[in-house]
């Protein structure tokens, strides 16, 4: 098998007792006990290991599942908690356009006065108005919304 020569997976007694107990014992997430069982299969210091085919289909999941596991055992330098467990985000895909400062001056401008013709400020008008203010990022309704019930803050 191509992959348990370029990333074999050789795990200790000590990491072999745990993750049979990840596999056994506790509630754990399906994820977590899936990868464990992997790593468990893949092991090759107990001996000679099935080909990716034959273990792929005992544990019911792909080769690529396979190949992923082994590719992160060895990037995690054969820290099987960090195999098993799942990988936290560092930074969220796309950056909130709303800092404290485009809060405050949002907050600022529905405590104001309402332009004229209009007896108080409505989200839509809220919005409006955003789009015409510069150095404000062009914020939906709905989220105007979100962070003025944030900030206990209402429209009268």
């Amino acid at each position: 098998m191509g992959s348990q020569k370029k990333r074999p997976v050789r795990l200790t007694t000590q990491d072999r007792e745990e993750l049979v107990r990840v596999t056994t014992t506790g509630v754990r997430g399906a994820s977590m006990i899936m990868r464990a069982r992997v790593l468990l299969a893949l092991d090759t210091s107990v001996g000679e290991v099935d080909s990716k085919e034959v273990i792929a289909t005992r544990l019911g999941v792909s080769g690529e599942t396979l190949r992923l596991v082994a590719k992160r055992f060895t990037e995690t330098g054969g820290d099987v908690s960090a195999t098993i467990t799942r990988k936290k985000r560092d930074l969220p895909p796309v950056p909130s356009p709303v800092t404290g400062e485009v809060e405050a001056r949002l907050i600022a401008m529905a405590c104001s006065q309402p332009p004229p013709g209009h007896a108080r400020w409505s989200l839509r008008l809220l919005e409006k108005h955003v789009a015409l203010v510069e150095d404000i990022p062009d914020l939906d309704h709905s989220t105007i919304g979100r962070i003025l019930k944030k900030r206990n803050c209402a429209l009268t």
